[in-house]
């Protein structure tokens, strides 16, 4: 897999029992959603292999699963620390008009009155609604550094552009 078309999904954690189970991560937003994203590719230092997972159960708050051909709690030692990997297009196809996070990183965003804000760098969830983390330019003219931009479609969010790599927003370049 090419670098940009990997999607981190978790991590392997301690192995569990003697009959080679390992702890599972999750990244997913519901921590079992990472059973819906299959094959998973294992990824530790250099070292990247495809595997199957063949059983798994709920265990306390996180995952446990299961390897096809790891019976051994030696052998699934080796995959301790492993980050799981899928290929982004085992992703499923979003609706119109919605989009991954990661397809926002990246966009610039700008004002309905053409002012540009600068670029998005991360998203984060705040419970209520998500939020744009927005590095400002250099010579900004309000001399922001960084906007939190609420991600509220229609109400601040007027248009999302993947084609121009563009977001355009109801907002006041002075917050």
């Amino acid at each position: 897999m090419s670098k940009e078309k990997e999607i981190t999904l978790g991590k392997v954690g301690a192995v569990y029992g003697i009959k080679g189970w390992l702890k599972i991560h999750s990244f997913t937003d519901d921590p079992d959603a990472i059973l819906d994203y299959f094959p998973w590719s294992l990824k530790l230092g250099n070292n990247i292999q495809t595997v199957k997972i063949t059983d798994w159960r709920k265990h306390n708050k996180g995952l446990i699963v299961k390897v096809q051909g790891i019976d051994d709690r030696d052998i699934a030692q080796a995959l301790v620390g492993s980050e799981i990997f899928i290929n982004e297009l085992a992703l499923p196809e979003l609706p119109e008009g919605d989009f991954y996070w990661r397809d926002l990183i990246g966009m610039s965003v700008v004002t309905s009155q053409g002012y540009d804000l600068g670029v998005v760098t991360e998203m984060m969830e705040t419970g209520a609604n998500d939020v744009l983390v927005v590095k400002a330019n250099l010579n900004d003219g309000f001399g922001q550094k960084e906007r939190l931009i609420p991600y509220l479609l229609e109400q601040v969010v007027q248009s999302v552009s993947a084609e121009n790599k563009q977001i355009c927003v109801d907002w006041d370049p002075g917050f």
